[in-house]
């Protein structure tokens, strides 16, 4: 299992952007490295490929990460380069908003999935599937 950024809708291997990627069961959920928090600037999010999913991980302003969907459901657009606040996510290409907490459309757009995602002790990001 692996992660890997995602660059225009492509998983890229390599380059100074990329992530470690390990998957480790941990109960019945998968837990995927992504690599260091500090590969995401703060108010800012990156979309990681993990088992042939698009997972938009974000860092906010005071340092929390969240995760959702990175595809938005309305017609394909790249939740990762959606603008953030603490709250929400717009999609960049039709401004639908998503709760961050619970991928929520708050514009009347189908859900985006929600992933818990967390620092571990070493200051990588960990992902869990399940």
């Amino acid at each position: 299992m692996s992660a890997q950024p995602v660059i225009a809708g492509l998983s890229s291997a390599g380059g100074s952007g990329s992530a470690a990627g390990s998957g480790s069961a941990a109960g019945s959920n998968v837990q995927h490295l992504l690599g260091p928090v500090d590969q995401i600037p703060f108010g800012e999010g990156r979309a990681f490929g993990i088992d042939g999913e698009q997972v938009a991980v974000f860092r906010l302003r005071d340092g929390n990460l969240r995760a959702v969907s990175g595809v938005c459901p309305h017609q394909g657009g790249p939740i990762a380069d959606g603008t953030i606040d603490q709250q929400v996510v717009v999609c960049p290409l039709h401004q639908h908003a998503f709760e961050l907490q619970t991928g929520c459309s708050t514009t009347g757009a189908k859900p985006l999935r929600s992933y818990k995602v967390f620092a571990d002790e070493a200051g990588n990001m960990v992902l869990e599937l399940g």
